[in-house]
């Protein structure tokens, strides 16, 4: 069993920011984790002060704005409860199953994105606009901190990624997962899905 768990910090934010945190830290993580022929696209976040880097790849950005639009949905119908996005990589494998093959997904990495989203109370001092600045930027410091996390866990740990066997631009399948209606025990589900398809891969050299 070797699926390596990434567990940021709790990011404690406001509605109108969870789109943009959401986009930064899951193009900040595909970008790092590609390792194929990307075509980096710098882009200045509209929300906040930061710039993130995107593989330039079509597919991929459509693949996260969804998510990024389911998210914000579940958290409109759930308020005050805390979100957690799940990105998980695996490699594919098949077994036999009498005349047919059955696909397998070896989890060997999943990054975890606690969302905690905050409603401001209504006092008028609280809603002034230099509060409501202090708050945002204290808060911008709070997610450079999860990407700088983010770049420093993606260069330290390399040696249970598998070998890169495909062109595409990002190599590993992978998969982005969100709360849903449907699934009360998220998270718990979630993670014994991993650690019940998850071996160790073939190291790098």
């Amino acid at each position: 069993m070797n699926c390596e768990v990434h567990e940021l910090q709790v990011l404690v934010l406001e509605h109108y920011q969870i789109r943009e945190v959401l986009r930064c830290l899951l193009h900040t993580i595909l970008f790092n984790r590609a390792l194929g022929p990307v075509r980096p696209r710098d882009v200045d976040s509209e929300v906040f002060n930061i710039s993130y880097v995107q593989c330039g790849d079509a597919v991929v950005e459509r693949a996260i704005e969804d998510k990024v639009n389911q998210l914000f949905s579940w958290v409109q119908k759930h308020p005050g409860k805390r979100a957690t996005v799940l990105l998980s990589f695996y490699e594919k494998r098949y077994k036999q199953i009498w005349f047919s093959k059955q696909e397998e997904r070896l989890y060997w990495e999943q990054w975890r994105i606690h969302m905690e989203v905050i409603q401001p109370n209504g006092d008028v001092d609280a809603n002034s606009e230099s509060v409501q600045l202090q708050r945002h930027t204290a808060f911008e410091e709070v997610l450079q901190d999860a990407m700088l996390s983010i770049l420093t866990l993606v260069n330290e740990k390399k040696e249970h990624i598998p070998p890169v066997v495909s062109s595409d631009v990002v190599c590993f399948p992978y998969e982005i997962t969100i709360p849903n209606d449907a699934d009360s025990n998220f998270g718990l589900d979630m993670f014994k899905r991993v650690m019940l398809n998850t071996s160790p891969p073939t190291m790098l050299n």
